[in-house]
This record gives C-alpha cells, sequence and structure tokens, in this order.
C-alpha cells in the first residue's frame, strides 16, 4: 500500500483522532501524525469506513489542531524488529530501548499481530517446567506450551511472585536454550525499577527480554506491549529453537485500557462497561502460547491480573478462565498470616498437569501425593470452621491431625521465601514429611507401594520423635 497524507482531521476524541476524506485504508495500519508545531507522533487505524479512518494516537493529542494537522497513513501494519541481541535488554510499552542501549539490528521484522497457529499443528504439551515454586510444581505443575494465568488482588504480591518465577524457571533435566519474556502493562515506575534491579542483581536479564509499559505512559499503549512480547517469544521459540516463557502482568490494567477506547470510540457497553468484543481479543493474546510440530521451541505463558474487588466471578478472570488452561489463585487469608507466596491451592487448578507428571517425566508417586495434600488441607480448613463453632476438644483425635496438618501445610509447604528454589524432588519429599503426621489409613489418595517406597522413612522418623 502506498503512504497517503490527509489534513482532513474533524474530530478528536481521547487518544483517537477522526480523519474525513481516506481511501483505501487498511485496519491496523500505521499511521504518522504531525502536529502544528512540526512535533510528529505515532498512530495507528482503529477503524475504517465510507470516507472516514478512525486513528489510535500511541501518546497524548494535546497540542493537535484539527485544521493544521497532518496525518500520513504508511501503508503498513506495526511491525517488530527482531533479533537474538534482544536477550539482557529492557524495552518500553512501545518496543523502544528503555535501558538506554543501541537500537536493535534487526534480523527480521514481524507483525505484532502475529499468526494464529492452525489447530491441526498444535502438538500436544507435556513437558514439566519447574517454576521452584512448591504449591505450583507440585499441586499445579506448569507445562511448556501451557497458557496459565495467576488470579490476584489488589495490594497482593504477584509481581513479586511473577520475578521469582522468572528468575528461577527452568526445564527439568535438559540442557535446551530457555529463555523469559517480561511484559508489564501500567505498572508505577516503583514496580518498574523494583522488576529492573531485580532482573539486573540476579542475572536473570542475561537470559530475559523486559516490555515495561509503566502508568503515564498512554494507554493506548498497552494494547500492544503484550503482542510486542508475544512476537519476540515467538520468533525466539520458533526461529530461534528456544523454550521461552511468557509473564504478562497486569491483564486488568490491559482490560482497562480496552474500556477506555471503547468509550471513546463511543461503542454500545458490554458487561460492566467493557466492549463486548474482549473475549476474542484477550484469545488473540492467551492463544498464542503453544507447541507446534516440527518446531523444536514453545511457548509457554503466565498471565497475571488482579482480580477487582477480589471478585472470581468479574468478567476479566470469568473470560480468561474461559480460554486458559486453569489458574493459580492468591488468598488474602493466607497473605494476612504473612505467608509468601499466599497460592490459596484449593481453587486452582492445572488442566494440563496429568499430561507434564508421573513416571520419566517429574516422579511416579507425583499425583497421588498432590491429590492426597489437597485432600488433607481441604479436610483441615473445614475443619477449622467446624472447631470454631464447636471447640477443639469436640474434635475426634484424627480430625485434630488434620486441624494440625493444615497448620502444618501452610507454613512449610506454601509458605517459602522469595529467594528459595525448590526442585520437583525436594517438593515430593516435604509433602511426604507433611503426610507422616496422618493416619496411614487416612492415606487414600497415594497407593501403598509409594507409601511404602518413599513415606516410610518419614513415618518411622514420627514415630520415633513421638516416643521421645
Amino acid at each position: 500500500m502506498a503512504v497517503k497524507e490527509y489534513q482532513t482531521v474533524t474530530k478528536v476524541a481521547g487518544p483517537l483522532v477522526f480523519v474525513s476524506g481516506v481511501s483505501n485504508i487498511g485496519y491496523n495500519e500505521l499511521v504518522e501524525v504531525t502536529l502544528p508545531n512540526g512535533e510528529k507522533k505515532k498512530g495507528q487505524v482503529l477503524e475504517t469506513s465510507k470516507g472516514l479512518a478512525v486513528v489510535q494516537l500511541f501518546g497524548a493529542t494535546t497540542g493537535l489542531n484539527v485544521n493544521e494537522t497532518r496525518v500520513r497513513f504508511l501503508g503498513e501494519t506495526m511491525h517488530l524488529p527482531v533479533s537474538d541481541d534482544m536477550l539482557g535488554r529492557v524495552f518500553d510499552g512501545s518496543g523502544n530501548p528503555r535501558d538506554k542501549g543501541s537500537s536493535i539490528v534487526a534480523e527480521d521484522r514481524l507483525d505484532i499481530a502475529g499468526a494464529p497457529i492452525n489447530p491441526w499443528s498444535r502438538a500436544e504439551p507435556r513437558d514439566f517446567i519447574q517454576t521452584g515454586i512448591s504449591t505450583i510444581d507440585g499441586m499445579n505443575t506448569l507445562v511448556r506450551g501451557q497458557k496459565l494465568p495467576i488470579f490476584s488482588g489488589s495490594g497482593l504480591p504477584h509481581n513479586k511472585l511473577a520475578v521469582q518465577i522468572a528468575r528461577q524457571a527452568k526445564v527439568k533435566d535438559q540442557g535446551e536454550d530457555f529463555a523469559v519474556v517480561f511484559a508489564a502493562c501500567g505498572i508505577t515506575h516503583e514496580e518498574a525499577g523494583f522488576f529492573m534491579r531485580d532482573f539486573e542483581k540476579t542475572g536473570a536479564l542475561e537470559r530475559a527480554v523486559l516490555f515495561l509499559n509503566l502508568a503515564d505512559d498512554p494507554s493506548v499503549e498497552r494494547i500492544i506491549t503484550p503482542r510486542l512480547a508475544l512476537t519476540t517469544a515467538e520468533y525466539l521459540a520458533y526461529e530461534k529453537d528456544m523454550h521461552v516463557l511468557v509473564i504478562i502482568t497486569d491483564m486488568t490494567n490491559y482490560c482497562e485500557a480496552l474500556r477506555e477506547i471503547a468509550a471513546a470510540r463511543e461503542e454500545v457497553p458490554g458487561r460492566r462497561g467493557y466492549p463486548g468484543y474482549m473475549y476474542t481479543d484477550l484469545s488473540t493474546i492467551y492463544e498464542r502460547a503453544g507447541c507446534i510440530k516440527g518446531k523444536k521451541g514453545t511457548v509457554t505463558q503466565l498471565s497475571i491480573l488482579s482480580m477487582p474487588g477480589d471478585d472470581i466471578t468479574h468478567p476479566i478472570p470469568d473470560l480468561t478462565g474461559y480460554i486458559t488452561e486453569g489458574q493459580i489463585v492468591l488468598g488474602r487469608d493466607l497473605h494476612r498470616k504473612g505467608i509468601f507466596p499466599p497460592v490459596d491451592v484449593l481453587p486452582c487448578l492445572s488442566r494440563l498437569m496429568n499430561a507434564g507428571i508421573g513416571d520419566k517425566r517429574t516422579r511416579e508417586d507425583h499425583r497421588g501425593i498432590a491429590d492426597q495434600l489437597y485432600a488433607g488441607y481441604a479436610t483441615g480448613r473445614d475443619l477449622r470452621s467446624l472447631s470454631a463453632v464447636v471447640g477443639e476438644e469436640a474434635l475426634s483425635e484424627t480430625d485434630r491431625k488434620f486441624l494440625k496438618f493444615a497448620d502444618v501445610f501452610e507454613n512449610r509447604f506454601i509458605r517459602q521465601g522469595p529467594y528459595e528454589d525448590r526442585s520437583i524432588e525436594q517438593t515430593l519429599e516435604l509433602g511426604w514429611e507433611l503426610l507422616a503426621g496422618l493416619p496411614e489409613a487416612e492415606l487414600k489418595k497415594v497407593k501403598v507401594a509409594h507409601i511404602e517406597k518413599y513415606g516410610k522413612k518419614y513415618r518411622e522418623k514420627a514415630q520415633e520423635e513421638k516416643k521421645e
């Protein structure tokens, strides 16, 4: 498409510029807007109809004049210059260097919209990714090629958890290239400083690419930041044969930007004011994770969103849950107890867990011990409510053991230091150690052979300590 220039701006509404008298303009086409003072800003075509184009400006519209502003349609969609030199670099939400380094010498320029993966070309995700966090590795296992969101809330330490996962994530027992692409949408300067310091201090930046969109950056930039990250991840995975973990925080800020732009376009709002196409829009991000037949590299996605009012039925977590393969949920009660990471395992789920665990992947007893820990903790939580009514003295001896198990489980299995990197073997051994406090007759989720092989030493040790 040829470059076309117009001086026919008819209306400005928030970040949107309406241009009339246009012809042959493409959806998502890049635009260069020249203000009356000569300043140039980038934009993107958001909508076209007969003779009219709606341009979404990447930046403030201050100083824009409907009579003197010139709009150039560049004839191409937004592309990101990519190279493996991007590893170890920090970019802003538009893809420009934020770390004061030089611009990337591009090996290729890729459309940030990406290309949908043909379902026939998708391979089944099967390989375990070790995050070093027991509640994820042991009970809600992340599998290579999976999309697994983290549901958090305002004030909960999801950013701290995100950098720990980025720092510790690895493919178990394999010497393959592994990289992390980290995208932050609408974060504060303080949070951006925290991310950059942590990545630099721990050396994780060497195998990571960071995209940081700040709270005072244009909200429309938030729409493209996750797509820049995923385009980078797809390049590293499918062209450079790397296994890439994409972490996006916070998808709630992304959805708020969608709502703001929809309001500026005067669209009819959907649930709670969000646009009716939000489900479709979110799927264009989440569905870019996966494994492709014939390609060595993979893209795995962890998307973090803070639920407004801790409401899991809110449209953002609700729609996200339909598209993704499970969820990790952070609990406010655990956070109040000072437990980090405050992962509430009861509402958590990883739908692809069974594909990535078991003999020759993690360990043969993994499924059974995860189920038994879940059942024991759920029973203990129920008994807490009962004991608050009838008193602990009214409970049976077995019930009191389950009550104690819930406390020990929170303080030893869930609680973990921000720099504590547990292997899957350490997680499973810790699980057996905790289960030694329950009567063997209650261990109905694990095989007897596994109790003899893995749990016997901890049960004998617990009995000896009881005698002393």
